[in-house]
């Protein structure tokens, strides 16, 4: 018995619920011990919000794909003309990542910003996560030296558990 083959496509404003469900199970996961992604040892409360999830599905903008059964997700944020696009909301279902399902999210992500015609891939990770830090880096990001601020108090970023954070700005030329 052969699996059907996973497919990735864009999300519709239907898919915001179970978007939200998966995006606050990979980043801030039951109890922080669900999947290596996770960030609740490092911030409490909701990763987003339905009412922000929903203004990036309306966003012609923001391209948000999905993978299999709500297994994955991803934005590209890229407009017209612009150079660099922006790799974001990553998150991949706990009981599924180790599985290559990031790999094919990342690369359908990239090859969408490579077809809207941007050259670079740009992405931010909270600088102390260093070994996701790492996983973009054997996937051909490298950082470049800037730090972006944490947006501390923005709704749907959660209350950080420091005051010291910031982004690293990791960055991917799309050939």
């Amino acid at each position: 018995m052969t699996s059907a083959p996973l497919t990735i496509r864009p999300a519709v404003a239907e898919d915001a619920d179970a978007l939200l469900e998966l995006v606050h199970a990979a980043y801030r996961g039951e109890g922080g011990e669900t999947g290596w992604t996770t960030e609740a040892e490092l911030i409490d409360g909701p990763r987003t919000t339905r009412d922000l999830l929903a203004a990036d599905l309306a966003d012609p903008a923001i391209h948000l794909l999905v993978a299999g059964d709500h297994d994955g997700c991803c934005a590209v944020t890229h407009r017209a003309g612009e150079p660099v696009a922006s790799f974001g909301m990553f998150a991949v279902r706990p009981s599924s990542q180790g599985t290559g399902l990031g790999k094919l999210l990342q690369n359908a992500a990239e090859q969408y910003a490579r077809e809207a015609g941007a050259t670079t891939m740009e992405l931010c990770v909270i600088d102390r996560r260093a070994e996701l830090i790492a996983w973009y880096e054997r996937r051909g990001y490298v950082r470049t030296g800037e730090t972006r601020p944490f947006p501390y108090g923005e709704e749907g970023v959660g209350f950080p558990r420091g005051d010291d954070f910031r982004f690293a700005v990791l960055t991917k030329p799309l050939q």
